[in-house]
């Protein structure tokens, strides 16, 4: 057993204990860096139009570069050890397990809507997956999730499929609503 180590002041100090970098904040970081290194590839892959002054690179290449600074700013966080601590006020419990069910059933609503996007159409596609999510993550009345869902999807694809152009597929329900537009 060694000497205590002593401070400035004379006294013994406690020693602090080296800080872990937490697995699942760094994994989280390291997946966010992916994501924009990713986004910042496909922006390159995007067909820009001949004499386009503000092409349609312009909002995703902003995309990915927030995306690769937030990814950044986090794992630099995390690597120097600042954690942020749970406020009293927050309702969640830091000790809880990961809902792994829930998680699966999420991502098995966005890889739905991936494959079903081209086949029934967006504004169908959105409800799906709009609707899962609420059930997956406890709705009472899971049944609104999918009505809510299919009216944002609907919103969305007038507004930006009909209106300004972007080819959001209507599908065999909603495609003589895309002739109005």
């Amino acid at each position: 057993m060694g000497a205590p180590i002593l401070g400035a002041s004379g006294r013994a100090e406690a020693t602090r204990p080296v800080p872990r970098v937490p697995l699942g904040e760094l994994v989280f970081a390291l997946l966010m860096l992916a994501l924009g290194v990713f986004a910042l590839v496909g922006v390159f892959t995007i067909h820009v139009p001949v004499g386009v002054q503000v092409g349609p690179t312009v909002f995703p290449l902003f995309v990915a570069i927030l995306l690769l600074a937030s990814a950044a700013a986090v794992l630099v966080s995390v690597l120097r050890g600042r954690r942020v601590e749970v406020e009293e006020g927050e309702d969640i419990d830091p000790d809880a397990s990961v809902d792994w069910l829930a998680l699966a059933k999420i991502v098995g609503a966005v890889l739905a809507h991936l494959l079903l996007i081209d086949v029934i159409g967006w504004a169908p596609a959105a409800a799906v997956l709009f609707g899962v999510v609420a059930w997956a993550l406890g709705a009472k009345r899971w049944w609104m999730g999918f009505v809510i869902g299919l009216a944002v999807g609907l919103v969305v694809q007038v507004v930006f499929g009909g209106l300004m152009g972007l080819s959001l597929p209507w599908g065999p329900a909603l495609g003589w609503l895309g002739g109005m537009f």
